[in-house]
């Protein structure tokens, strides 16, 4: 009789690995899915600073234009990976806000882009100062060796999504 070094399949039972990383698939799962939500809270609560109509979907295509410079409403909705016509929606309320302008393109007269004015530049700076203060109170107490390890694992996480052709930068 001959020793077997893989173990038998039988219906029904899981080896202890799949269990093991189905159980922490599960948990990153559920803990995703929790600051997701909160995430999209905290996104509603800025827009709401920068102007109380606007939507978050808005304060994150001011944070992707104040991040880019001028850039074509194409670029900018493949950027975020949403349908151009939401994002004209979207930049047309900043527009009649007086957050965004749209100019000729200096590379191409037919095309436009959208950049941010003083007062989108100056209302996302008070913003982003404040949603900065937001993390300092939130993460101020974990030590810096923690706070290094967790941007390290969502770079690779955020990474492993950009194998998948999401963007390599998207603002939330």
């Amino acid at each position: 009789m001959v020793a077997m070094s893989n173990p038998v399949d039988v219906p029904g039972v899981s080896a202890p690995f799949e269990d093991t990383m189905d159980t922490a698939l599960k948990s990153v799962e559920h803990q995703i899915s929790i600051f997701w939500r909160r995430a999209r809270s905290v996104s509603q609560q800025l827009s709401r600073q920068v102007h109380p109509d606007m939507e978050p979907a808005a304060y994150g295509l001011l944070t992707m234009i104040r991040q880019t410079g001028p850039i074509r409403l194409t670029e900018l909705a493949s950027c975020i990976g949403v349908g151009k016509p939401s994002v004209s929606r979207q930049i047309a309320f900043l527009e009649s806000i007086g957050l965004v302008l749209k100019e000729a393109d200096p590379l191409d007269g037919r095309a436009q882009t959208i950049r941010l004015t003083p007062k989108g530049e100056e209302k996302m700076h008070q913003v982003q100062d404040a949603r900065r203060e937001v993390f300092r109170e939130r993460l101020g107490e974990w030590p810096v060796a923690d706070l290094e390890a967790l941007a390290t694992y969502m770079a690779k996480l955020n990474a492993t999504y950009e194998r998948d052709g999401f963007p390599k930068d998207g603002a939330l």
